[in-house]
C-alpha cells in the first residue's frame, strides 16, 4: 500500500473538483466519499437531485471553512492531499475497509487523532477500486495547526501494518532512491491504448538502455533518436544543457501536447548530470587496450564484482552494482529469443538495486562497461552460446552478492528487488544453459580420461570431488577439460586457476560453475614450444626495460546507431 503525500495552497475547490471530474483520461469511476470528517459531509457523487459542481462548492467551503476563519492568520500551506493506493495483486476493498484505512492514515499523520472532535476537516474520495484520496485542511477546528511532525513517515509505517492487518503485499522499506512508480492515470491511458507497458516504463527502459551502450554523450542522444524517444534540452543562457526531458512520439495530452518526463522523474540515476557522470566512466583513457575475446573480459570483470562487494569500500561496491545493472540492460539485446523475456525481467528487477543512499564510484566500472559496449557494438561470436552462458553464470553469481550486500545494509528494497532478478536469471540461464551442457557432454572423453581428470579434482579440491562427480554436469566438464588439453594447456593448471577464482561453497552446481570457468580459461592463447623457450631465452639475455605505455587506439569511426529493440 502506498500513501503519497502532497501539500497545497489556498482553497480545496480545484482539488475537490478533480477528485469528482472525469480524469484527464477518462479513467474516475463512480467517484464518491468513503468517509469524512464528521459522518454526513455533502457527497458531490451520491447527490442525484442537485448539480454536482454545486454540492463540490458546498464541500470545499466546508473543508475550508477553519482556515478561513483565521484570515490573515491562515498558514501557507492549506491543504494536505494523500492518495492511498492498493498494489494491482491486491483484493478490491470495500468502501467500509477504504474509510477505516483513510481514518488510520489521518491519525498516524497527526490530521485527525482518534476521538479527537477539533481536529482538521477531511474527506475520503474513491474513483477506482485499488485507491483512495485523502484531503483535509491544515487548520483544526479550534483554530490551531495540526501536530503532523515526520508525517510521511508516520504514514508509511501505518501503511506497512495495514498491509499485515488486511493481508495486503507487504512493501519493504525504502530510502528515498527508488524510481517513480506510474500513477493510475497512466496505467488506465496504456490500458486503454492496448499498450502493456506505461509511457513511464518504456521510456525508462530506452533511456536505461541508451545510458549503457553510449561511449559519450554524442553517441547517447543519437541511440535516443533511433529507438524513437524525443529529446527536449533545457538550456543556459551561455547554450550548454543543463537538463533533458523525454517523451515518446504520439504519447499527447489533452490539448495534444506531447507528455514529457524529466529524466530525474523517470529514475534518480537518469537525470543529465547524473547521465553524464555514467557516461565518463566510458571514455578513452591513455593506456593500452588488450585485445581479446570481449564476451572473456565481461565474464571476467563480472566475476570480479563479488570480490568488489566483499572486499571493497561500499562507494566502489555501489559503483559495481551500477555497472552489473548496465551489463543486464543490455543482455537482453544480445539473448537468444527462448531467454530474452526472462533477461529482461532480471534487468527491470535489479533496476532498483543500483541505487541507494551510498555514492557511487564509477572508476574501477570501466572494464566491464567497455566489454559489454564492444559486445553490444560488434556483436563477436558466439556460435554456441557459451560466451552469453559464460556471462549469465558470472552474473548469477554476482547478483547473488548484491543481495547479500544489500541485506546486511538493511536496503529492504533493493535486497528485494536482487532476490527478484535473481529468480528470473537462473530460468534464463537454465534456457540457454542446458542444451549447450547436454552437447558438451555428448562429446565426453572416454573412461581413462575422465578417471585422470577426477584424479585431479580429488589431488586439488577434496572437499568438493565427490559432489562435482555426482553433479549431472560433470560430462562437460570433462569434455571442456579434454579441449583445454587439446587446446595445449595443463588439464590440472587450468582446472587450479579455475577454482582459485571463487570458492564453490555456495554454487548450486559446481560442476556447471567449473564448466564456463575451464571453458573460459581453456579458450585463452597457448603459446608454442618454441615460443615458449624464445620467451626464457630472452628473458635471461635481456635486462629488464621500462615499457612505455602505447598511445590510446581510437575508437572507429561509428555509422548509424543501432536499434536497441
Amino acid at each position: 500500500m502506498i500513501p503519497k503525500i502532497i501539500l497545497g495552497r489556498g482553497t480545496t475547490r480545484g482539488l475537490i473538483h478533480y477528485l469528482y471530474g472525469k480524469g484527464d483520461a477518462n479513467e474516475h469511476v463512480d467517484p464518491h466519499l468513503v468517509a469524512s470528517w464528521n459522518g454526513f459531509a455533502p457527497d458531490p457523487g451520491r447527490s442525484p437531485h442537485r448539480d454536482p459542481r454545486e454540492v463540490e462548492k458546498q464541500l470545499a467551503a466546508q473543508l475550508d471553512q477553519p482556515v478561513r476563519m483565521l484570515g490573515d492568520r491562515a498558514p501557507e500551506t492549506t491543504f494536505w492531499h494523500c492518495p492511498v493506493r492498493a498494489a494491482p495483486e491486491d483484493p478490491i476493498l470495500t468502501d467500509a475497509q477504504w474509510a477505516e484505512i483513510a481514518r488510520r492514515i489521518l491519525g498516524a499523520a497527526g490530521i485527525a487523532p482518534d476521538g479527537d472532535e477539533e481536529a482538521c476537516r477531511w474527506v475520503a474520495v474513491r474513483h477506482a477500486d485499488d485507491h483512495i484520496h485523502i484531503a483535509a485542511t491544515l487548520v483544526r477546528q479550534d483554530g490551531r495547526r495540526p501536530q503532523r511532525d515526520h508525517d510521511m513517515r508516520a504514514v508509511q509505517k501505518e501503511a506497512r501494518q495495514i498491509e499485515i492487518d488486511y493481508g495486503l503485499r507487504r512493501l519493504k522499506d525504502g530510502d528515498g532512491t527508488a524510481a517513480k512508480r506510474p500513477t493510475s492515470k497512466e496505467h488506465f491511458k496504456a490500458k486503454r491504448l492496448g499498450q502493456d507497458a506505461t509511457a513511464r516504463e518504456v521510456l525508462r527502459l530506452r533511456v536505461r538502455r541508451a545510458v549503457a551502450a553510449a561511449a559519450d554523450e554524442v553517441e547517447f542522444f543519437s541511440l535516443l533518436e533511433a529507438t524513437g524517444v524525443d529529446v527536449r534540452l533545457k538550456l543556459a543562457p551561455s547554450g550548454d544543457a543543463l537538463g533533458c526531458n523525454f517523451a515518446l512520439p504520439g504519447n499527447v495530452n489533452e490539448e495534444g501536447d506531447p507528455v514529457w518526463f524529466a529524466g530525474s522523474t523517470l529514475a534518480p540515476d537518469l537525470s543529465l548530470p547524473k547521465i553524464r557522470e555514467r557516461l565518463a566512466t566510458t571514455s578513452p583513457e591513455p593506456a593500452t587496450i588488450q585485445p581479446g575475446n570481449p564476451w572473456h573480459q565481461a565474464t571476467a570483470a563480472t566475476a570480479r564484482i563479488p570480490h568488489h562487494l566483499t572486499k571493497g569500500d561500499e562507494q566502489t561496491a555501489q559503483g559495481q552494482l551500477v555497472a552489473l545493472g548496465a551489463t543486464l540492460d543490455l543482455l537482453p539485446v544480445m539473448a537468444p529469443t527462448a531467454a530474452r523475456a526472462e533477461v529482461e525481467q532480471a534487468a527491470a528487477a535489479f533496476e532498483r538495486a543500483t541505487r541507494s543512499r551510498i555514492a557511487a564510484d564509477l572508476d574501477s566500472t570501466r572494464a566491464l562497461r567497455r566489454s559489454i559496449q564492444t559486445i553490444w557494438r560488434e556483436r563477436p561470436q558466439d556460435s554456441d552460446g557459451t560466451g552469453l552462458i559464460m556471462l549469465l553464470d558470472a552474473a548469477l553469481t554476482a547478483v547473488a552478492v548484491a543481495l547479500h550486500w544489500h541485506r546486511t545494509r538493511q536496503h529492504a528494497q533493493q535486497e528485494a528487488a536482487a532476490e527478484q532478478a535473481l529468480l528470473h536469471l537462473q530460468t534464463a540461464y537454465a534456457q540457454t544453459a542446458e542444451p549447450v551442457l547436454v552437447g558438451l557432454a555428448s562429446r565426453a572423453p572416454g573412461p581413462q580420461t575422465k578417471r585422470r581428470f577426477a584424479h585431479h579434482l580429488q589431488d586439488v579440491v577434496p572437499e568438493h570431488a565427490e559432489r562435482i562427480l555426482n553433479d549431472p554436469a560433470w560430462d562437460a566438464l570433462a569434455t571442456v577439460l579434454a579441449e583445454a588439453e587439446a587446446a595445449g594447456h595443463n588439464a590440472a593448471t587450468v582446472l587450479g586457476q579455475a577454482l582459485h577464482q571463487r570458492a564453490l561453497d555456495d554454487a548450486r552446481s559446481p560442476a556447471r560453475a567449473l564448466t564456463w570457468r575451464v571453458r573460459r580459461l581453456g579458450e585463452r592463447h597457448v603459446p608454442g614450444p618454441w615460443a615458449q623457450a624464445a620467451r626464457a631465452h630472452s628473458a635471461m639475455q635481456r635486462p629488464s626495460v621500462p615499457v612505455h605505455p602505447a598511445a590510446a587506439i581510437a575508437r572507429p569511426p561509428q555509422g548509424s546507431p543501432k536499434r536497441l529493440r
